[in-house]
């Protein structure tokens, strides 16, 4: 019998759908499932009478698989991704690969790779994005871990990843340990962003101008048409047009508390580590945590008065602010999460291409847009592009936005609308543009309680200065700080 070229364990939604993938392109393919029913419901149903081989024990798997074997475990993220490995290790033989895609954290990654590499095996983490329609037609890919693995499971992956309009595939080697899963979770970071954002226009268009899902749904499909074309843009236009069974829009009947599995705060809290104001991203993150206290808000909408709505402009015209502030705004999200990348790079000694990252999220991932050509084009022209703010095409559009942008801050303040994302995305585009801040007046407090000394604007950096400000405090002075 033909030795299969991969196998995969886990039979779940996006398990399946990539096996469907993979034997779609020509490969053969033998699956694992921890409730074997799962495999025999498989093989006799849907994978009837294609190259999928059922196995019914992980040994069973193993021998079915051509050398070097490669075996994709499409588990719940954790222990149960560790208790496989362990599994695994005492079947296989010295270079075969382990791959990991589920959405583990990178600090995971970065041991699992050095713990399988010690027992003589690969270990690949993938990021894979798209969702369940991405898994069966095309997902993106972000690979890392052990390279040697990389050009045994490259035929693969780039076969089954989504392309872009050329036909470049939306995988490619990211790097060494961790990186994979870590681009994938500032992918999701980013997609948080993208989601408040957009969730933050419809509430302005609903709260401020008062417009019906239906008048919306024509506004997302316009913005679809435009610089904004993008997988999220295209879905909120058609949710705002689903109709529930009573001819009234669903959108409005759904509960407003929203779900997170844990990827933005990961983001969130790597940020932190790193020192990268990641504000837009921890923002969202917020946003869904304050949703979820349902009832405390519905009791304190009680206590409080309402701020009235008066809305006295120009309605077309302020649709038109609040599309350039979410552009301008999603620009701000991505030159964030680009910076966290960057850091991280150095912190973890990966060499992160930034404009073959934006080619794998092009297409396949759920925050594929057009915009993200934009981004290629400006780490190919700077690979050591600091910020993407600087680059010319996103600072001249930017610029262009600001008056709008601070038009929709300013209004929704005014009218008490929550819009926590584009507040911090403007703050953190004043901030980044503002040569003096006052952190000159919070270093001075810092010395004063704790003697944690200054720099001066008079000397070079890397003098530390203190006062003894009440004439009581002596020269004994605390470590120097760190920025």
């Amino acid at each position: 019998m033909k030795k299969a070229d991969i196998g995969l364990i886990g039979l779940a939604v996006m398990g399946e759908n990539l096996v469907m993938n993979m034997e779609s392109k020509g490969f053969t393919v033998a699956v694992f499932n921890r409730s074997t029913e799962k495999v025999k419901n498989f093989v006799e149903g849907r994978a009837a009478g294609k190259n999928i081989i059922g196995t019914y024990s992980l040994q069973e798997l193993v021998d079915s698989l051509a050398k070097p074997r490669k075996v994709m475990m499409m588990v719940k993220a954790g222990q149960a991704v560790d208790e496989m490995i362990e599994q695994l290790l005492p079947l296989l033989e010295d270079g075969d690969i382990i791959i990991d895609g589920g959405n583990s954290h990178f600090p995971d990654t970065t041991r699992r790779t050095a713990y399988v590499e010690s027992k003589g095996k690969l270990y690949i983490g993938t990021g894979v994005s798209g969702g369940e329609e991405g898994a069966l037609l095309g997902p993106s890919l972000m690979p890392g871990g052990s390279k040697a693995a990389w050009e045994s499971v490259k035929p693969i992956f780039q076969a089954i990843c989504a392309k872009v309009e050329d036909g470049s595939p939306c995988c490619d080697w990211v790097g060494e340990n961790g990186a994979g899963h870590f681009v994938k979770m500032v992918h999701n970071g980013i997609e948080y962003g993208d989601m408040q954002l957009i969730c933050e226009a419809y509430q302005l268009m609903k709260n401020v101008l008062g417009m019906s899902a239906d008048e919306m749904h024509e506004v997302f499909a316009e913005w679809n048409d435009s610089e904004l074309d993008s997988y999220l843009i295209e879905i909120t236009r058609d949710i705002l047009a689903y109709k529930d069974t009573d001819g009234a829009p669903i959108v409005d009947k759904i509960l407003d508390t929203a779900g997170q599995k844990g990827t933005g705060k990961w983001t969130t809290v790597a940020a932190l580590d790193e020192g990268v104001p990641l504000t837009l991203i921890g923002e969202a993150v917020f946003a869904r945590c304050l949703s979820a206290m349902k009832d405390e808000r519905v009791a304190a909408s009680k206590v409080f008065e309402k701020t009235p709505i008066v809305f006295n402009g120009d309605k077309k015209a302020f649709i038109d602010d609040i599309k350039k502030a979410l552009y301008a705004s999603k620009i701000v999200s991505y030159a964030q999460g680009y910076t966290l990348m960057r850091t991280a790079a150095k912190t973890y000694d990966w060499n992160l291409n930034y404009g073959g990252i934006a080619l794998m999220w092009r297409g396949g991932c759920i925050i594929r847009s057009v915009f993200l050509g934009k981004i290629k084009e400006a780490y190919d022209n700077n690979p050591e592009l600091q910020n993407l703010l600087l680059d010319p095409f996103f600072k001249k559009t930017v610029e262009e936005c600001a008056q709008s942008w601070r038009n929709v801050v300013a209004t929704a303040a005014l009218n008490g609308v929550s819009a926590p994302a584009m507040s911090a995305a403007l703050s953190y585009f004043d901030g980044y543009k503002c040569d003096r801040l006052p952190a000159n007046l919070l270093q001075a407090q810092r010395d004063y309680f704790g003697a944690h000394t200054y720099e001066r604007l008079d000397h070079a950096r890397g003098e530390f200065f203190h006062t003894n400000w009440t004439g009581k405090g002596g020269n004994t002075t605390a470590n120097t700080y760190s920025v």
